[in-house]
């Protein structure tokens, strides 16, 4: 049965996943006007991207168990806020350092606060696997044309206004999703006693920043490199013990270790972190290319990512009909088999042409394959825990999807840009970088159920 989606409209939901998505993305054409504007490199605007990417990974399943005890619709509220004012600091940012305070931390932070509810309220408004689907298909759509787009809608904006101008839109678009929202109604009463797992927040937040931190120094100290990651696999297993051991205590932890027993839902968000990894992977990195080696500015670079913007929309608008006809593993696997054709038409054709429109038929491929599993590898993830558990699995499937943009931005971009010189050849290696994570996704996928299994918990 269907609940009244007059009680969780989807329209402000699907902008807010829209509009943080278009966050990560549209800064990459901004790259030369940026540095310019504010004295700064490629690596610092790659890190404040970055940055932006990892501080709502590391935040979003700590939000996602305030919503629990703030409210819903609250926490919503609270993240729009938040983010309104990250993007109004950034647009009037005179150094590279206030920029990151508005984009990577007051953005980060809201976005943390305001996307888990996002997927929680969807899914609460939703009981049947079809009808979740089509709301699913609806957030998660937008969210990737929101990426996608990220780079057309920046480049226009940059190129007929300014840079800045792009935050004042993003500031606008935020004070439309509130007004929308004023319907929206919290279908579970938030309980301020629900206790809060601070310790396992600090580890588990300080594990994933040192991981993703430890990538960034790839390309210039391999020694502090070494040292970030160990420093963030020895934080992430303390937090699994200490989480283990709360449990164990009879006390509620961040997350509970039933949520990485469930075969089905461990494989859907591999498929995740890799599809969002290969696509913000993708938009740094042709983008970075274009300006860098090409020299082409923000609407041109801009208007090259049209053909990955259509391709999403058109994938996920049809996700309700996919998904009726199609089991979500053929869905999924399917949409890896053609994001890794799209990277394997990018890497010829760029050497076979100089032209623009060689661009065109490979970032096609990644916008119909990313589009296509979307929606079921959401889907996957939230329908394989009942209702109550919807807090815990929501924030987890969130951080472990921006941990792949974070990934993509920061394992893509550290290649490229570490022999940025080097032209073509750089620009080769980051993609063949993506093409291989497309092809775990893919094992990741084919081993996933025809149906979703919820009696694997």
């Amino acid at each position: 049965m269907t609940r009244s989606l007059s009680k969780s409209p989807l329209t402000p939901l699907a902008l807010a996943q829209f509009i943080c998505s278009f966050a990560g993305s549209n800064m990459n054409v901004m790259i030369n006007d940026i540095g310019e504007d504010l004295d700064t490199t490629v690596e610092g605007v790659q890190s404040t991207i970055t940055l932006f990417l990892l501080i709502m990974a590391v935040l979003m399943i700590p939000c996602s168990k305030l919503t629990d005890r703030w409210g819903r619709k609250r926490c919503f509220l609270a993240g729009l806020t938040l983010y309104a004012i990250g993007a109004l600091t950034s647009a009037l940012s005179p150094s590279l350092a206030v920029l990151i305070l508005g984009n990577s931390i007051f953005e980060g932070v809201g976005t943390a606060l305001l996307i888990p509810p996002v997927y929680i309220l969807a899914t609460m408004a939703f009981d049947d696997f079809q009808a979740r689907a089509r709301a699913f298909g609806v957030i998660s759509g937008l969210g990737g044309v929101g990426a996608a787009a990220g780079p057309l809608i920046g480049g226009f904006i940059a190129t007929a206004i300014d840079w800045r101008a792009a935050f004042v839109f993003q500031a606008v678009v935020v004070m439309v999703i509130v007004f929308l929202s004023r319907r929206i109604d919290d279908p579970v009463a938030p309980d301020p006693t629900r206790p809060f797992d601070g310790a396992g927040a600090v580890l588990s937040a300080v594990g994933m920043f040192f991981v993703v931190f430890g990538i960034l120094q790839a390309g210039s100290d391999a020694v502090l490199m070494t040292a970030f990651l160990v420093a963030g696999a020895g934080f992430l297993t303390w937090f699994f013990l200490h989480i283990r051991a709360r449990e164990r205590a009879g006390k509620e932890p961040l997350l509970r270790m039933a949520l990485f027993r469930n075969r089905t839902s461990n494989l859907g968000l591999i498929t995740q972190n890799m599809q969002w990894l290969i696509l913000m992977g993708t938009s740094f990195v042709v983008a970075v290319f274009l300006q860098k080696v090409r020299g082409y500015n923000a609407i041109e670079t801009g208007v090259i990512f049209t053909a990955a913007t259509a391709g999403i929309l058109v994938t996920s608008l049809a996700a309700e009909r996919l998904t009726g006809r199609h089991s979500q593993r053929s869905l999924i696997s399917a949409g890896f088999i053609m994001t890794a054709a799209g990277i394997g038409v990018l890497l010829t054709l760029v050497k076979a042409s100089s032209r623009v429109v060689a661009f065109a038929p490979g970032l096609l491929l990644i916008g119909l394959g990313v589009g296509v599993m979307l929606t079921p590898s959401v889907n996957v993830v939230q329908s394989s825990f009942p209702e109550e558990q919807q807090g815990e699995i929501s924030g987890l499937s969130r951080s472990i999807s921006n941990l792949g943009s974070s990934f993509g931005t920061a394992i893509a971009g550290t290649i490229l840009i570490s022999g940025l010189a080097e032209g073509n050849r750089a620009y080769a290696l980051a993609m063949i970088a993506l093409a291989i994570f497309a092809l775990v996704g893919l094992a990741a996928a084919v081993r996933l159920p025809a149906t979703p299994d919820r009696d694997e918990r």
